[in-house]
């Protein structure tokens, strides 16, 4: 695993752990309304990481494992994110991609782990600082 895969993975985790814990807070408040197990347990996790992932890479191309890890998320071309972009990226990496890294694992980083297949198919890459 390159060195740039690295912190991806713990800032992801880091991520995910702040979801986490925010996802408990939405829940509590949710449970009196919705008795549904499969939506606490599918749909609300899903939906807190996507909104806090997009917000914070909307506004300035980085979640918070991303900003302590010292990574950015660019679009290939450089210009700035786009809305498209984000959100396609987060979909095929929650979708498709661990498909990929089963059918092929050796293709399943570029450029030094700096391009994962959820890159690719978005048109970004994460670079460090």
């Amino acid at each position: 695993m390159k060195s740039i895969t690295k912190k991806r993975t713990k800032a992801f985790l880091i991520d995910l752990a702040i979801s986490s814990a925010v996802t408990a807070g939405v829940e509590y408040f949710l449970r009196k309304k919705v008795k549904s197990e499969a939506i606490h347990a599918l749909v609300t996790p899903s939906i807190v990481m996507w909104t806090l992932e997009y917000g914070q890479l909307r506004r300035n191309g980085q979640t918070f494992g991303y900003k302590k890890m010292g990574l950015e998320l660019e679009s290939k071309e450089g210009s700035e994110l786009t809305s498209g972009q984000i959100i396609k990226r987060m979909g095929y990496r929650d979708t498709v991609s661990f498909f990929d890294y089963l059918k092929n694992p050796k293709n399943f980083e570029g450029q030094d782990g700096a391009v994962l297949t959820h890159d690719r198919f978005s048109n970004t890459v994460v670079k460090e600082l």
